[in-house]
């Protein structure tokens, strides 16, 4: 078995995923991982990198394929004994001209963006080696969706005690709130990717809780981020920032020194904590 550590970016054959991974291949003392669902786009983002004199590692991973999730997590298991850096970066978003029915766009943009990432969590989340770190990339669409949401719908969003079942619950009942078309009247907004990355958000600051009662003292921050917006075939080509840019804050996150003790269940934006 390895002692070397080890870092995995979920979705990183493109856009800010590859940005990450990038960075960490020059910064990370360790094996970085990228991954793709589909072999041959990670193999060639691989070989890109490996052009700019840099030696990421391919690891096939479809978030959403609890299989593909389990291979990988036996696989850092039995190579590594662990992990020491998760950057769940995987995440689909619809067009805004795209013409596919609201309740479809919301049930596959939560499928990939909250319960699939969700699933990763829950898979290699207990693989996590003493200061290892997470992040989670969020987004700013998030922060600005609970700001739409009712107050109700706010207040539970934002309340230091809601539980991941309760998070969960939630997140069923939006696109079950889509499928019969009352969504807007229950206080839900209309955007699938905000409420999704709203999820993801308190997901996270659940997830850090629950570090903090089952694994006390062992140095672990778990964050959510948002990158900015940033110029991707997501976002689009008149976005401010170059990918390189928005990975800055996921990087800051995932290479926080040992023994620092936050941030830690925050959300942070340009490497500074927000306020949820």
């Amino acid at each position: 078995m390895s002692s070397t550590p080890v870092a995995v970016v979920t979705g990183s054959n493109k856009g800010i995923g590859l940005a990450i991974v990038r960075a960490l291949c020059k910064k990370f003392t360790g094996d970085v991982y990228l991954t793709a669902r589909d072999i041959q786009r990670g193999k060639e983002a691989v070989a890109k990198l490996q052009e700019e004199g840099l030696k990421p590692q391919f690891h096939q991973l479809d978030i959403t394929d609890l299989q593909s999730i389990q291979t990988l997590r036996d696989f850092l298991k039995e190579k590594y004994g662990g992990l020491n850096v998760l950057v769940n970066n995987a995440g689909i978003a619809f067009k805004v001209a795209d013409t596919t029915p609201f309740a479809i766009q919301a049930e596959v943009t939560l499928r990939t963006n909250f319960f699939a990432t969700r699933d990763i969590c829950r898979e290699l989340l207990p693989l996590m080696k003493p200061n290892g770190r997470v992040v989670n990339v969020s987004s700013m669409c998030g922060a600005s969706a609970l700001s739409q949401c009712s107050q109700d719908l706010q207040q539970k969003f934002r309340s230091e005690t809601i539980t991941e079942e309760e998070l969960v619950k939630l997140m069923e009942k939006f696109v079950e709130d889509t499928k019969k078309g009352v969504h807007e009247k229950e206080g839900w907004p209309s955007t699938a990717y905000g409420v999704s990355k709203t999820g993801l958000t308190v997901l996270s600051r659940i997830q850090a809780r629950q570090l903090n009662e089952t694994r006390k003292g062992d140095g672990i921050l778990l964050n959510a981020c948002c990158p900015g917006w940033v110029r991707t075939d997501m976002a689009g080509p008149r976005a401010p920032k170059s990918p390189d840019e928005g990975a800055e804050t996921p990087v800051y996150l995932a290479l926080l020194p040992p023994g620092a003790d936050g941030p830690h269940g925050q959300y942070v934006s340009e490497k500074k904590v927000q306020k949820w």
